[in-house]
């Protein structure tokens, strides 16, 4: 897959991380809600930035 789809990929990724945790989970209180999907995202977003980096070469 291109370079550029997988950005597109983590804009995904952010913008679910504004709506997923005020509209699915507004009704859970508990800090497994928010915070670990907030979590999972990060990671995510890790793991999708070295994928896309990992042919970068340094000088």
């Amino acid at each position: 897959m291109q370079r550029s789809k997988w950005i597109w990929l983590v804009w995904a990724v952010v913008v679910l991380c504004y709506l997923v945790p005020y509209t699915v989970l507004s009704d859970v209180h508990a800090w497994y809600g928010s915070f670990l999907f907030w979590t999972l995202a990060g990671v995510a977003v890790i793991a999708i930035n070295l994928y896309i980096t990992k042919d970068f070469e340094g000088r």
